[in-house]
C-alpha cells in the first residue's frame, strides 16, 4: 500500500463551480428525507404500522451509511467525477423503484437502495475541501453544507406538498426527474479530480482502521456527530405524528416546518466562517447546547405552533453549526486521506441518525411527544459531557 503525495494539479475551485456543487449536493441528499413526512401517509396506503412504516425512514439512513463505508472511499482511489456519474445512474433506478413499490417491503427495499445511492454529496464536500484554499475551506464547506440543509429542509416541504396533492409515490416519481437533471450538470460542469492513493480497494478499506485508530480527533468528531443527528432524527421523524394528532395536521404542514428550519442554512455558512477564525472545539461546546435547549422548548410546546417553530429554528442552527465544526476539524488531519476521514465521520452520523430514528418509533406508541423529548434531552445532553470530558485529549492531539 502507497500513498502518493499530492502531485496532481487540481482544478480552481471558481464560484459556479461550487454553485453546481452545492445545488447537487442539496437536491441529492433531499432523497434522504422525502419519505418523513409521508410516513402516515405511507402507513394508511399500504396497511401497515407506524412503526412499520417508519422502518422506511431506517432503511435509507441505513442505505447512506452503507454507500458511504463502501462506495466513498473509492473516491480516494479513482476519478471522482466519473464516480459520481456512475452513482446517478443507480439513483434513478432506486428512486423509480421506491416510486412503484407494491408493499412496504419493497419499499424498505428501494429505500435502502436510494440511501446507498445518493452518497454523492460525501463526495462533493470533501471535494471542496480539496479544491478550496487552505484559508477559504471552512467558508467553501460552509456554503455547499447551507445547500445540504437547504435540501434536507425544504425535501420534507416538497414533499409534504406533493404527497398531499398527488400521492407520496409522485414525490419518488419527480425525484427521479432531479435527479437526471443533476446527472446533467454534473457531467458537463464538474472538474475532474484524479486520486492521490495507489493501492488495492482492501488496502484503502484496510486504513480506515488505521485512522479511526491513530486520530482522536476524528473519533471524538464523530461520536459527536452521530449523537447531534440522531437527536436531528429523532424530532423529524415523528413531529408529522404530533402534527396530526394534536393538531390534526397531514404531511403538508410538516413539510412546512422544513422551511422554518432553514434558518440553519444561515448559521451553516456563519459557521463556517467562524470555524476559519476560530477554535472548532470550543465552538462546538456552544453550539450543542442549543441542541439541549431546542428539546427543553419542544418539551413544553406540544400544544404551541408558535413554540415548535421556535424550537425547529434553534434545534437546526445547533446540529448544523456543529456539523460544520466537527468538519473543519476532520478535514484539515489528512490531505490525501479526505474522503476515507469522511467516511468514518459520516458513516458514524447516519448510524446516529438511524439509531434516533429507531428510539422513537419504537417509543411512540407507549410514551408518544414526551418520549422524544426524553430522547432528545438524553442524547443531547450525553453528546456535552463526552465533549467537555474530551477536552484534554483534544488539546494534546493539537
Amino acid at each position: 500500500m502507497s500513498t502518493k503525495n499530492a502531485t496532481h494539479q487540481h482544478p480552481e475551485l471558481t464560484t459556479f463551480t461550487l454553485w453546481v456543487m452545492t445545488v447537487a449536493t442539496g437536491l441529492v441528499v433531499a432523497n434522504l428525507y422525502y419519505n418523513q413526512p409521508l410516513l402516515d401517509d405511507i402507513s394508511l396506503t399500504l396497511h401497515c404500522s407506524k412503526a412499520r412504516a417508519g422502518q422506511v425512514s431506517i432503511a435509507t439512513q441505513i442505505g447512506y451509511a452503507t454507500g458511504m463505508l463502501l462506495l466513498a472511499p473509492l473516491a480516494d482511489m479513482v476519478r471522482r467525477k466519473r464516480l459520481m456519474m456512475i452513482l446517478f445512474f443507480f439513483i434513478v433506478l432506486s428512486a423509480l423503484l421506491t416510486a412503484s413499490a407494491p408493499n412496504i417491503n419493497i419499499l424498505v427495499i428501494g429505500s435502502f437502495l436510494l440511501g446507498l445511492t445518493s452518497m454523492v454529496p460525501q463526495l462533493l464536500v470533501p471535494m471542496a475541501a480539496h479544491l478550496a484554499k487552505p484559508h477559504e475551506r471552512g467558508k467553501k464547506i460552509g456554503v455547499i453544507m447551507s445547500g445540504l440543509l437547504i435540501g434536507i429542509l425544504v425535501s420534507r416541504t416538497f414533499s409534504g406538498y406533493i404527497g398531499a396533492l398527488f400521492g407520496w409515490r409522485m414525490v419518488f416519481y419527480a425525484a427521479a426527474g432531479l435527479m437526471l437533471i443533476i446527472w446533467l450538470l454534473i457531467g458537463l460542469f464538474l472538474p475532474e479530480v484524479e486520486p492521490d492513493y495507489k493501492g488495492t480497494y482492501k488496502s484503502l478499506m484496510t486504513s480506515i482502521y488505521n485512522l479511526v485508530k491513530t486520530e482522536p480527533k476524528l473519533r471524538l468528531a464523530s461520536l459527536r456527530g452521530a449523537l447531534c443527528f440522531a437527536c436531528f432524527s429523532a424530532f423529524w421523524t415523528t413531529i408529522v405524528f404530533l402534527l396530526k394528532q394534536n393538531f390534526n395536521m397531514g404531511s403538508g404542514v410538516a413539510g412546512e416546518f422544513g422551511l422554518v428550519g432553514a434558518f440553519g442554512a444561515i448559521a451553516a455558512g456563519l459557521m463556517g466562517r467562524l470555524s476559519d477564525k476560530m477554535d472548532a472545539y470550543k465552538l462546538s461546546g456552544f453550539t450543542i447546547l442549543l441542541i439541549i435547549a431546542s428539546f427543553v422548548i419542544f418539551y413544553f410546546s406540544s400544544y404551541s405552533i408558535i413554540g415548535l417553530v421556535i424550537g425547529v429554528i434553534v434545534l437546526d442552527m445547533g446540529v448544523q453549526a456543529t456539523h460544520i465544526s466537527n468538519q473543519s476539524i476532520i478535514f484539515a488531519l489528512n490531505p490525501q486521506a479526505r474522503n476515507r476521514i469522511n467516511t468514518v465521520y459520516m458513516v458514524s452520523y447516519f448510524i446516529g441518525g438511524s439509531f434516533g430514528t429507531f428510539l422513537v418509533t419504537q417509543l411512540w406508541k407507549t410514551y408518544q411527544w414526551n418520549g422524544v423529548c426524553a430522547v432528545g434531552l438524553l442524547l443531547s445532553t450525553s453528546t456535552l459531557v463526552i465533549h467537555l470530558l474530551n477536552h484534554k485529549n483534544n488539546t494534546e492531539a493539537k
